[in-house]
């Protein structure tokens, strides 16, 4: 048995039989998995691959140039994930019961997301590409949904059986099920994306969910307080947002009396290149653009299921983070600055009206287009994670959206890194991590 706050150290796997207790920190040389029994390792064969994926699931497959090697597959394995969704594929084939299965679903996406933690903060040293690396995390999260979706057990599983297994896999693996923050400490809950984008340049990463892994548990000593950092993923999905995962992952750190409630709350996403933009105004609209599954309709943003919403939609919400303790912090390589920029139709004219951006705030009346970081999933969190904030009476808590800058790729398609790469991403990323810092000792 290993128990919470057990470091182990072994030079390649860890078998720990029947009995584990999550939380311990292994550091291996290769992998961290919980494994199963090795009577287990056969039973994988329980799986439909006609069954229908999403269109992300199916950019599994994708090669860098056509018929050359799976760009996720090479990260994944780089990264030291490989042993992961071979993992889940077992644990599903031998539960005996879709509640047996969401067991499974919930500790080994917990494992990921740990994992993923502790690789990207230095903690434990696996795979062999540099651990600021956001990709293996996306990728073997994705093919532990596509597996779930698959799945073909031998007893008879509903389509909301398998959508609540799937949520509760997505949301361990994405560090929603472990924000707790404990007692005593000053507490800053923060979210980044997944990679998009993916169709034209499958190596993308995102310095934004890369930056959530640096941040997940961060815990510093400011101004004689102990400041605490907690940090999740969210999906580059309409539907994952249209299913309620912004409001599920701030929601408990923003209801009234919660022993657990945040002192500031912030999204973060990829911006324009060489900027770090600290978004003055959220807009109600959705643009509708493209997202991973290849979806989208503009509209305006649709209530959370299980959360209270407005009773009145506010067409535009402004930022309260303490935006110039941050651009006073100095931090770099980029600069920082509030971006006050929406845009909006006239009243009454939406959506068919003329369009006028500017940056002197919302007009009596006028209908929001867009808020400074655009109509997209950015803006989007946004306006969630603010709109709930307001309807809880949560009004003491700053919260708003950081837009961080852009990374350039390899000329070379078939170079998934390099050295100015990875020093560029690096470089945003601790400048995220240094502002994320400031603005909750602020």
């Amino acid at each position: 048995m290993v128990t919470r706050g057990a470091v182990v150290t072994l030079g390649a796997v860890v078998t720990l039989g029947a009995v584990v207790t999550l939380g311990a920190v292994v550091t291996l040389g290769a992998a961290v998995v919980l494994a199963l029994p090795p009577a287990a390792q056969a039973a994988t064969g329980c799986f439909d691959p006609a069954a229908a994926i999403t269109y992300e699931q199916g950019r599994i497959e994708t090669p860098a140039l056509p018929g050359g090697t799976r760009v996720p597959y090479e990260l994944v394995e780089a990264g030291g994930f490989t042993a992961y969704p071979a993992k889940l594929r077992t644990g599903l084939c031998l539960a005996p019961s879709v509640a047996a299965a969401k067991r499974v679903a919930r500790l080994l996406g917990a494992e990921l997301w740990r994992t993923a933690v502790a690789r990207a903060q230095g903690r434990i040293a696996m795979g062999t590409i540099e651990r600021y690396d956001d990709r293996p995390l996306y990728w073997t999260r994705l093919m532990g949904t596509r597996d779930i979706r698959r799945w073909a057990p031998r007893f008879p599983i509903s389509d909301a059986d398998r959508t609540s297994l799937l949520t509760t896999y997505e949301y361990a693996a994405r560090g929603v099920t472990s924000t707790a923050f404990g007692p005593g400490v000053r507490r800053a809950l923060v979210s980044g994306f997944d990679p998009y984008q993916l169709t034209n340049e499958i190596r993308r990463s995102n310095p934004s969910g890369a930056s959530a892994l640096q941040l997940d548990g961060l815990t510093f000593r400011s101004g004689g307080r102990t400041v605490r950092i907690q940090a999740v993923v969210l999906p580059v999905t309409w539907s994952g947002f249209d299913a309620g995962i912004v409001e599920d992952a701030f929601g408990p750190h923003l209801r009234p009396g919660s022993r657990d409630r945040a002192d500031l709350i912030m999204t973060i996403s990829q911006g324009n290149r060489g900027l770090m933009n600290i978004e003055q105004w959220a807009g109600a609209w959705r643009g509708g653009s493209a997202d991973n599954n290849n979806e989208g309709v503009a509209q305006l943003i649709p209530p959370a299921p299980r959360r209270p919403q407005p009773s009145r939609t506010p067409e535009f919400i402004e930022t309260t983070l303490p935006y110039q303790a941050m651009i006073d912090a100095g931090t770099g390589p980029w600069p920082t600055a509030l971006n006050p920029r929406i845009c909006e139709w006239a009243p009454g004219t939406r959506p068919a009206g003329p369009v006028s951006c500017h940056g002197d705030g919302p007009s009596a009346g006028g209908q929001a287009q867009a808020g400074g970081g655009g109509n997209y999933l950015s803006n989007e969190s946004m306006y969630r994670t603010n709109r709930l904030r307001q309807e809880l009476g949560a009004t003491d808590i700053p919260g708003g959206h950081l837009h961080i800058s852009a990374l350039v790729y390899p000329t070379d398609p078939l170079v998934l890194i390099d050295g100015t790469f990875a020093a560029d991403r690096a470089a945003t990323i601790d400048q995220t991590v240094a502002l994320v810092k400031a603005a909750a000792a602020a």
